[in-house]
């Protein structure tokens, strides 16, 4: 997966998410979302041999840089927790 800065601002961020995989994009769309500090998050997933899907954060407190990190740790520390054993 790669990502590529669209256009950032003090209070929004649009990415572009090139070979996206929606294991990682669902649980980070739900933990933004549960930020109360994120006013918008969009994600759009066009035609995908088109055009790549694009990730918009909008914050109302603090940037969405670190709102991204937050969500992104929060994902990375649950599956860390996850204990499979055979």
């Amino acid at each position: 997966m790669e990502l590529n800065l669209v256009e950032k601002t003090k209070d929004s961020v649009t990415i572009r998410i090139k070979d996206a995989d929606m294991t990682f994009i669902t649980p980070l769309l739900n933990k933004l979302s549960d930020d109360v500090n994120v006013s918008i998050v969009r994600y759009v997933d066009h035609h995908p041999e088109l055009e790549e899907p694009i990730l918009y954060v909008s914050t109302k407190k603090g940037t969405p840089g670190e709102a991204i990190k937050k969500a992104t740790s929060a994902i990375s520390e649950y599956y860390s927790k996850l204990n499979i054993s055979k």
